[in-house]
C-alpha cells in the first residue's frame, strides 16, 4: 500500500483529495496545522468507509517542527505521494499590504513546500517511484487584484514544479501542479455569488472539489507516469 501525505488536508479541497486517494487503496495522512480535530474526523471517516488513514498536525512554515513530524511518519512507512495543498490568503492591494501579509502567504505555500518535500525526496528516490503534486490557483496563472502575495507564491510553485520534474524524471517520479479556478468551498462562498460566477466562468458555474480531487488522483496513478512538469488548470475554461 502506497502512502500519501496531504498538507492542508482538513480544508475542503484537501479533504476531497484525501477521500479520493483513500478510495483507491492509498494510505492517507491527513495534515492540518490548527484543525487537528477536523483532520482526525476525516481520517476516522475514511477508516469507517474501509480505507486507511491517520491525522497529524504541524506547522509547515516551521522547518524543525516539520522535519520532526516527517521523521516520525517515515519511521513507519515511505511516503511516495506528496500533495502540497497547504496555503493561506491575506488579501489586500499591494500598496496597502503589510510585510507580514506578504511574507506569511509566501511562507506557507513556498517555504512550506520546501520544508515538507525536501526531507522526503531521498527516501522516495530510493523506491524509484513517486508523485509530487503542488496545489496552485488560477491566480498563479492569470494574477488577481488584491492577491499579489498569493499569486507570487503560487506562480513560484510553477517554476519549482518544472525544475524538480527534470531533476526526478529519471527516477520515475513525476511532479505536477494543479491550478483550480473558482471551486465551491467555504472559502469561495463568501467572495463569489452565482451571478458573478456566471460572468467570470465560461462554463457558468463553480467547479466541485470532487473534480479537483479526480485530477489529482489521476496524476497519482500509474496511468499518469509520462505526465510531469505540467501546470494543469481546473477552471471551467477561464484560462
Amino acid at each position: 500500500m502506497k502512502t500519501a501525505l496531504i498538507t492542508g488536508g482538513s480544508g475542503d479541497i484537501g479533504a476531497a483529495i484525501c477521500y479520493k486517494l483513500a478510495s483507491q487503496g492509498i494510505h492517507v495522512i491527513v495534515h492540518s496545522h490548527r484543525q487537528l480535530v477536523k483532520a482526525q474526523i476525516i481520517a476516522e471517516n475514511i477508516k469507517q468507509q474501509g480505507g486507511s488513514a491517520e491525522a497529524i498536525a504541524f506547522d509547515v512554515t516551521d522547518a524543525e517542527e516539520s522535519l520532526a513530524a516527517i521523521e516520525t511518519l517515515t519511521a513507519q512507512s515511505t511516503i511516495q505521494i506528496i500533495i502540497n495543498n497547504a496555503g493561506i490568503h491575506k488579501d489586500a492591494p499591494l500598496a496597502g499590504m503589510s510585510r507580514e501579509s506578504w511574507s506569511s502567504v509566501i511562507d506557507v505555500s513556498l517555504n512550506g513546500f520546501y520544508n515538507v518535500t525536501q526531507p522526503l525526496l531521498m527516501p522516495m528516490i530510493r523506491t524509484r517511484w513517486g508523485r509530487i503534486i503542488n496545489m496552485s490557483s488560477i491566480a498563479g496563472v492569470m494574477g488577481n487584484r488584491g492577491q499579489t502575495n498569493y499569486a507570487a507564491a503560487k506562480a513560484a510553485l510553477h517554476g519549482v514544479t518544472k525544475s524538480l520534474a527534470q531533476e526526478l524524471a529519471s527516477r520515475h517520479i513525476t511532479v505536477n501542479t494543479v491550478a483550480p479556478g473558482i471551486i465551491e468551498s467555504s472559502m469561495t462562498a463568501a467572495h463569489f455569488d452565482k451571478a458573478l460566477i456566471k460572468t467570470l466562468v465560461p462554463m457558468k458555474r463553480a467547479g466541485k472539489v470532487e473534480e479537483v480531487a479526480a485530477l489529482v488522483a489521476f496524476l497519482c496513478s500509474d496511468e499518469a507516469a509520462y505526465i510531469s512538469g505540467q501546470i494543469i488548470g481546473v477552471n471551467g475554461a477561464m484560462a
